[in-house]
């Protein structure tokens, strides 16, 4: 007898649990979770401590600005979603690696997630310490916490779960898939304004329209993000006209 598939699985620590509501009743997203191709459990964080208060942070030690989240109450939270199984603890940080499509493939082959959304100024260093296992930055800028971390990685890793995104070939044609940027894309009028869509893409010639849409990949992503081409996949063709337009690949 086959094993039920279970659904991909993550679990959320924050203290706006009310901050995904909006994004998980909406769209692909809310599909998804009736369809019971994924799980989304959202742990507030107050609810694992243990003052009238429901106090999760307090001072740094040693002085400073800002408050740091407690280490009891994450611990708390992190092992009651340990008893359900086995999540790879992400800590959504500036100071983590920056997320790209090589890193949501490796998190979508956990099947389990733990994302710990942080405010202020961090969390206990020790928890970072003994109880993570893998730091994560959407980017070089600064946001209010990692609530909207946690939500980029959500809808990034759904995309990869089979079943939420209805053309599979969709996904995997899309921008950074291979390592390139997507390329331009027309729909009807063939006319408009005077501006007209391509006549290679009216040709009805699929070999030739797959060869134009490669090199308008290349062209887009040396132009626009040429650090993108040096792991990209590339044959002997694509680096011909790369170098026809300056690229050095030691570059």
């Amino acid at each position: 007898m086959a094993e039920e598939k279970r659904p991909f699985r993550f679990d959320v620590v924050t203290i706006f649990p009310e901050y995904f509501t909006s994004p998980l009743e909406t769209a692909v997203l809310k599909k998804a979770r009736e369809r019971g191709l994924i799980q989304v459990n959202l742990i507030d964080l107050r609810r694992y401590t243990e003052d009238k208060h429901h106090t999760v942070d307090d001072r740094p030690f040693g002085g400073g600005e800002g408050m740091v989240f407690k280490p009891e109450p994450l611990y708390r939270a992190i092992e009651s979603a340990r008893k359900e199984g086995s999540p790879w603890v992400v800590y959504l940080s500036p100071q983590g690696r920056v997320l790209n499509q090589e890193i949501v493939r490796e998190l979508y082959e956990k099947g389990h997630l733990l994302l710990l959304c942080g405010r202020y100024e961090g969390i206990d260093e020790r928890i970072r310490e003994h109880c993570v296992d893998d730091e994560i930055s959407i980017g070089d800028y600064v946001v209010f916490g990692g609530e909207v971390a946690a939500l980029v990685i959500i809808e990034a890793v759904s995309r990869l779960v089979p079943g939420v995104v209805g053309c599979r070939d969709s996904v995997e044609k899309e921008s950074f898939s291979e390592g390139l940027l997507k390329y331009p894309q027309y729909t009807r009028p063939r006319d408009f304004r005077g501006w007209k869509v391509p006549e290679v893409l009216l040709s009805g010639d699929h070999a030739k329209i797959a060869r134009w849409r490669r090199e308008k990949s290349l062209e887009v992503t040396f132009k626009r993000r040429p650090d993108l081409l040096k792991k990209a996949k590339l044959d002997e063709k694509d680096r011909e006209l790369l170098r026809k337009w300056g690229w050095k690949e030691d570059d």
